[in-house]
């Protein structure tokens, strides 16, 4: 086990046992009712809203992820970061005011409410499945995988000691603890990035670079480009990773429960939509305290990390920061963690309260609710932590986990989208939509990765698959869904009942909601000017 020095160990320590405190001070409130256990009350403000949105995507994979990919490739993967504010701005015009009017609990509730409940079951089990295998698993792995790199930390130590300090105040506390946890771990993040970006820069000189042209031509000047339409990174072109996150990103942040469940418990469709653009303008910062940092890696370390892009995010750790301020790293990399896995938990635990026993047994009582939201969040965290250090023997499987999200995501963001927009859905077409685009993906996905094709290598670009990257495959596929959707909903002779009230009139956004959205379309294509 390598040294922790015991200043940083008491900082780590500190920040668990305060994240577990304000968890547990918080649970005592509005948790009374399932409502408030749930969907604390629906009493959020925007800004808590807005903080708990940003904390919740921020994973450790964010963290390590960025910095990497900032080193191999530079500031183009920030778009992933930045494309994120756009997809803000369709979940508050378009997403929140349904959402908040027909009074949905869950995600899979609102399918029910638009089709029927077979498309509601399909979701449920989607969700619950991408909460449990992708969400938490995911989270607890990578952060311990970084946790062993810095400390030495056995990595089944690590995850078990992340889901002890998540779980407590998650299972105890519903909603309201995790949101209030999620804004203090927000600050954390924040800091504990911006202080690394800022040593990083201050390290500069001794290397030789004393101006922003000198770092260019230090690191290549494409590193610092967000768009180019001439070139490809990893196979991807930037019309790829455009239309890719769009729905991935539509799906993610306006259908994905682990998300939208803090939109649900907004005190009013106003403070959700404010919350949402708050979040968008948040978004802004992980390119520059991220992706920038694995830029100046580059710059600062290149000869030392050599082929190892992993350990970007751990080197910057210990070759920039005192000692303390590495102790407040790792508490931001336990934010990233904690904030994921503490949101996917909660949601995990309402699906399945409100999707999977509230139907078989209706009119269950709050007590009963929050009880067996409960035991449901003990259960997932045990199932996640048995789960998750098979991640590290399974290889492959842990890159290819975060492709597979596009298998399902298409079929969902069609089935949204078009039942938003369109009173022509029919329930027939969503449920069939939901099956067979993502059954078609997942056959695709199969072929890409592991089928040796033969005898057609004119057809394809190798041996193995299709030859298609996986973000150009995901817009494909919500092409397809959205035919499966069309075509079913033009041939299906079935009456469907709508309630009238299903498609109320939207209301006209306050003048601030629509100034701020215009200020943040703004500041994207100013960003977008600047780096093209």
């Amino acid at each position: 086990m390598k040294s922790i020095n015991g200043i940083d160990l008491f900082v780590i320590v500190l920040y668990m046992v305060t994240i577990v405190g304000i968890g547990l001070w918080y649970s005592r409130r509005k948790r009374k009712t399932s409502e408030g256990y749930f969907l604390a009350g629906k009493s959020l403000a925007w800004s808590v809203i807005g903080a708990s949105l940003f904390a919740s995507n921020i994973s450790t994979i964010h963290l390590v992820g960025l910095a990497q990919s900032g080193f191999e490739d530079g500031i183009v993967w920030g778009n992933f970061e930045w494309f994120s504010a756009f997809e803000l701005i369709i979940l508050a015009f378009v997403f929140i005011p349904f959402y908040l009017r027909t009074q949905i609990t869950t995600l899979p509730q609102f399918l029910e409410k638009r089709y029927d409940v077979r498309s509601r079951v399909v979701l449920a089990i989607f969700s619950i499945l991408a909460a449990l295998f992708m969400h938490i698993g995911v989270s607890f792995y990578a952060g311990a995988v970084v946790f062993e790199s810095i400390f030495g930390i056995n990595i089944l130590t690590s995850i078990i000691i992340i889901a002890v300090a998540t779980g407590i105040y998650t299972i105890i506390g519903g909603l309201t603890s995790v949101v209030v946890t999620e804004t203090v771990q927000t600050i954390i993040l924040i800091l504990g990035s911006l202080t690394i970006t800022i040593l990083a820069i201050y390290q500069l000189p001794d290397v030789g670079i004393h101006s922003y042209s000198e770092l260019k031509l230090a690191v290549d000047p494409d590193r610092l480009k967000a768009v180019s339409f001439n070139s490809t990174t990893k196979g991807f072109t930037f019309l790829d990773m455009l239309f890719g996150h769009l729905i991935l990103g539509i799906w993610y942040w306006c259908t994905d429960q682990t998300i939208v469940q803090r939109v649900l418990g907004a005190k009013s469709e106003k403070q959700a939509k404010l919350g949402a653009l708050f979040a968008g303008f948040l978004k802004i910062l992980p390119v520059f305290i991220m992706v920038i940092p694995g830029i100046l890696a580059f710059a600062l370390f290149h000869d030392q990390i050599g082929s190892d892009t992993k350990s970007v995010l751990p080197t910057l750790i210990m070759e920039l920061m005192p000692i303390g301020l590495k102790g407040l790293m790792v508490a931001a990399l336990l934010a990233a963690v904690m904030s994921s896995v503490a949101a996917a938990l909660n949601s995990c635990s309402t699906l399945i309260v409100y999707d999977v026993f509230d139907k078989i047994k209706p009119n269950l009582s709050d007590t009963a609710k929050i009880n067996i939201g409960k035991i449901t969040g003990v259960v997932v965290l045990v199932l996640a932590v048995i789960w998750s250090p098979f991640l590290g023997s399974l290889g492959a499987i842990f890159a290819l986990i975060n492709q597979m999200f596009s298998i399902f995501a298409p079929s969902i963001v069609a089935v949204f989208v078009w039942g938003i927009l369109s009173k022509k859905g029919t329930a027939n077409a969503a449920f069939y939509t939901l099956i067979f685009g993502s059954l078609f993906a997942a056959i695709v996905f199969y072929v890409e990765k592991y089928m040796h094709i033969g005898g057609i290598e004119n057809y394809i670009s190798s041996s193995k698959g299709l030859g298609i990257n996986w973000l150009r495959q995901t817009y494909i596929y919500f092409i397809i869904s959205s035919v499966i959707y069309v075509t079913i909903s033009t041939l299906d002779k079935t009456e469907q009942f709508i309630a009238s009230e299903f498609y109320l009139k939207v209301s006209t956004p306050s003048k601030t909601i629509n100034y701020l959205s215009i200020l943040l379309v703004v500041v994207m294509l100013v960003l977008y000017y600047i780096f093209y």
